[in-house]
């Protein structure tokens, strides 16, 4: 099995070449391969031109699988997403015309600006990797991945993604501007031959993680240990998001088997065989963030979801 240090070797191999692109955006870069790691999904959330869609070609380039990649619209189908059969008059049979959605790495661009009809065609994909189409049961690829992209919800012509479609990504991404010193080095390459896009677009990333790795990497994770006092740790975090009087809807089962998932993950990319408090509390905010619905009144109040789940984890006692 692999061990700890092998582990942290692949990971830091992939996070190289993803820094050949991406300046900066350290923690997004760690979130977006403990999602890749676990066989799980991302949400990347992020104003435009904060290299959200740059960042996941990249990753795509840096597993070296199939890519696709769905740009999302108003008018966009179910059927566009995850294809159709059409008759074949020459054959005198219907024919499956295969949709974007069968591909190993799939980039849901702006996933927001669908609507939920459209978004809900990723449902059963992202949870059971199977595709039904007319009453037909398709399989997807078992490292089949969605990464997808999305501006803030109060940004004109964007639908709210429902509680289900959430709950099946595994965190949300928060992608920042850059700091000046980033921004800085940005536009010195801009002016350059090495600007991101060139530098992906001229081959200058190299996979680093191969379908036969990550299956790899997923069983490797299972030697990292939690204590059984994490393991109730985590349960009570994820627990207290249900009673306090600010949440309307807390987490679920899933969000607990995300973090405790999440944090082995974490463990494994710092070089260790053993899951810390601090892993889980790092990882609390991107897991449950995207789970929680504050109630109205808190809300006009101005209070955020990162600030109940700073008040929660110090009412839950940490293991010593």
């Amino acid at each position: 099995m692999t061990g700890p240090d092998s582990l942290k070797d692949l990971l830091q191999r992939a996070r190289a070449e993803v820094r050949k692109v991406i300046i900066g955006q350290e923690a997004v870069i760690d979130h977006a391969l403990i999602a890749i790691s676990t066989g799980h999904h991302a949400l990347i959330e992020g104003v435009p031109g904060v290299a959200k869609t740059l960042l996941v070609r990249t990753l795509a380039r840096v597993l070296g699988c199939e890519y696709n990649r769905i740009q999302f619209t108003p008018d966009l189908m179910p059927a566009d997403i995850t294809g159709t059969t059409i008759y074949d008059m020459q054959k005198s049979e219907f024919t499956l015309v295969k949709g974007p959605i069968f591909t190993t790495f799939l980039l849901a661009d702006e996933i927001n600006r669908a609507p939920a009809k459209t978004q809900s065609a990723l449902l059963q994909a992202m949870q059971e990797r199977r595709v039904t189409i007319d009453r037909d049961t398709h399989q997807l690829s078992q490292n089949f991945t969605v990464f997808a992209t999305q501006n803030p919800v109060e940004y004109e012509g964007t639908y709210p993604l429902p509680e289900a479609q959430k709950d099946r990504f595994m965190l949300k991404i928060a992608m920042g501007v850059p700091e000046r010193a980033e921004e800085l080095e940005l536009a010195t390459r801009m002016l350059g031959q090495d600007s991101p896009e060139e530098t992906l677009a001229k081959g200058a990333v190299q996979p680093a993680i191969s379908e036969a790795d990550l299956i790899e990497l997923r069983h490797g994770l299972e030697a990292v240990t939690i204590r059984e006092e994490l393991v109730a740790y985590v349960v009570d975090v994820v627990r207290a998001t249900r009673t306090s009087d600010r949440v309307l809807v807390g987490a679920g089962p899933r969000a607990t088997q995300a973090l405790l998932l999440a944090s082995r993950a974490a463990a494994a990319l710092a070089g260790r065989d053993f899951v810390t408090p601090d892993d889980v509390r790092s990882l609390c905010e991107p897991i449950l963030g995207h789970r929680i619905v504050l109630r109205p009144e808190y809300e006009l109040e101005g209070v955020t979801v990162p600030e109940v789940i700073a008040k929660m984890l110090e009412q839950v006692a940490v293991p010593r």
